[in-house]
C-alpha cells in the first residue's frame, strides 16, 4: 500500500533541507527523499581540499548560521558537517537511500517510484540540484591511450589518486583551476581552458566580494531584469585567474581539439603528451524520469521562479532559477521559502508552526578552519 504525503521533496541536499525547513514551519506532512546512503552526498563527492568561495557569514541555511568565523571560508567537509547537522537537529525528515525512478501525474496530485515502493502526494518539490550527470568529452576520452589515467572532476579527491608525471586539467572553471593550483604543487600540471571566465578577486578594495555583490543589489537581480538576462550564463573566477595560474607554474592552453595515443592537440596550435587527464567538465541535468509537460524542445524546465505549467510541481537549487544565487548554498534559501509559500497557496488552511527547537549535540557543529 503507498503512503500518502501532502509534499514529497525529492533531493536532501542544501535545497531540498532548505525548503524541508520552511515546510516543517507550515506543519505540513511531508518527507524528503535522498538517493544516498549519506548526507550531503554530493559534497562528499568533491575533493578533499575543496574551499567554498564564499566567506560562512553568507553560508546558513534557514533557521542556523553557518559556525565559525563568519569571514573564513568552509572547507568541503565542514559543509558535509554542517548540513548533516542542520538535518538533525530540525528533525527534518530525510529518507536515505531513497532513489526516485519516476514522477507522474495523477488524478489528483503525484506518483512518485521509489525502488520498489509507490508513494503519492499532492504537491513535488525536485531539489535534485544542477550536479547529476558528469559530462565527458566522450570522443577526446575515448581516443586516450589506455595507460593515460583519467577521470571526471567527480572522481578526483587527492594528488595522491593520480600518477607522477605531466598532468592535464581541462576545464577552466573555478573546478579545474583549484584543481589544476593544488596538483602544481608537486608535478608539472597544464590546463586546458575551451572558454574564459571573467576572473574576479576575493575581496575589492578591502571588502569581501560578495559583501559587494550584496550591498549593491547584484545577488538579489531576478533572471528577468535586463542585467540579470546579461549575466544568466555568465560563469565568473573567483579567487583564480590565469595570471595566478601561470605564476603557480602551469602551463595554459586553449581547447583540447584532437587526441592521438598520449599525445593532446590544442586550439591554439600547441601540444603536448599526457600521463594523466583531470576532466574538469562540469555536469549535466537528468529530469527523464519526470513525466510532466513541463519541459521545452532542448528539454529545460518551463518554470517562473521554480513554479512549473502542472499545478503543484516545483523545481528548485537549479543555476538562475531566479538569481544569481538560486544554486549556492548562503542563497537558496530565499527560492526555498517562495516555493514553501507557494505550496501553502496551493493547499491552505494549515497554520505556520513554531521552528522546531534545535536537538542538543555535544560540542560545536562544525570546527572552524584553522
Amino acid at each position: 500500500m503507498s503512503r500518502h504525503h501532502e509534499v514529497i521533496v525529492i533531493g536532501g541536499g542544501q535545497a531540498g533541507l532548505a525548503a524541508g525547513y520552511h515546510l516543517a514551519r507550515q506543519g505540513r506532512d511531508f518527507t524528503i527523499l535522498e538517493a544516498a546512503a549519506q548526507p550531503a552526498a554530493a559534497w562528499r563527492s568533491r575533493w578533499d581540499s575543496l574551499k567554498l568561495f564564499t566567506p560562512a557569514r553568507y553560508d546558513g541555511l534557514p533557521g542556523r548560521a553557518f559556525p565559525g568565523d563568519p569571514d573564513h571560508y568552509p572547507t568541503r567537509d565542514e559543509v558535509v558537517e554542517y548540513l548533516t547537522d542542520y538535518a538533525g537537529r530540525f528533525d527534518l525528515p530525510v529518507e536515505l537511500d531513497s532513489r526516485v525512478r519516476a514522477v507522474r501525474a495523477a488524478e489528483a496530485g503525484y506518483v512518485i517510484e521509489v525502488g520498489d515502493r509507490t508513494l503519492t502526494s499532492d504537491q513535488v518539490i525536485v531539489a535534485t540540484g544542477p550536479f547529476q550527470t558528469p559530462r565527458m568529452p566522450g570522443q577526446l576520452a575515448e581516443l586516450l591511450d589506455p595507460d593515460v589515467v583519467q577521470l571526471h572532476s567527480s572522481d578526483y579527491r587527492t594528488p595522491g589518486g593520480l600518477p607522477d608525471g605531466r598532468v592535464l586539467v581541462v576545464g577552466g572553471g573555478n573546478t579545474g583551476f583549484q584543481i589544476a593550483e593544488e596538483l602544481a604543487a608537486d608535478r608539472e600540471v597544464h590546463l586546458a581552458i575551451g572558454s574564459r571566465q571573467t576572473p574576479l578577486p576575493t575581496s575589492v578594495f578591502g571588502r569581501g566580494l560578495f559583501d559587494v555583490f550584496e550591498s549593491t543589489g547584484l545577488m538579489g537581480m531576478s533572471v528577468d531584469s535586463r542585467l540579470g538576462r546579461r549575466l544568466k550564463g555568465r560563469d565568473a573566477l573567483v579567487g583564480s585567474s590565469p595570471r595566478r595560474a601561470r605564476a603557480q607554474g602551469i602551463a595554459l592552453h586553449g581547447r583540447a581539439q584532437h587526441v592521438a595515443g598520449r599525445q593532446v592537440e590544442f586550439s591554439d596550435g600547441t601540444s603536448i603528451a599526457v600521463d594523466a587527464v583531470v576532466w574538469a567538465t562540469g555536469f549535466g541535468r537528468d529530469h527523464s524520469w519526470v513525466d510532466a509537460p513541463v519541459f521545452d524542445q532542448s528539454g529545460h524546465v518551463v518554470h517562473q521562479r521554480g513554479v512549473t505549467p502542472a499545478p503543484g510541481l516545483y523545481f528548485l537549487g537549479l543555476p538562475w532559477l531566479y538569481t544569481r544565487g538560486s544554486a549556492l548554498l548562503g542563497w537558496v534559501k530565499h527560492d526555498a521559502e517562495y516555493l514553501a509559500e507557494q505550496v501553502a497557496k496551493a493547499q491552505p488552511g494549515r497554520r505556520a508552526a513554531a521552528p522546531r527547537a534545535c536537538r542538543p549535540v555535544a560540542g560545536p557543529a562544525v570546527t572552524p578552519a584553522p
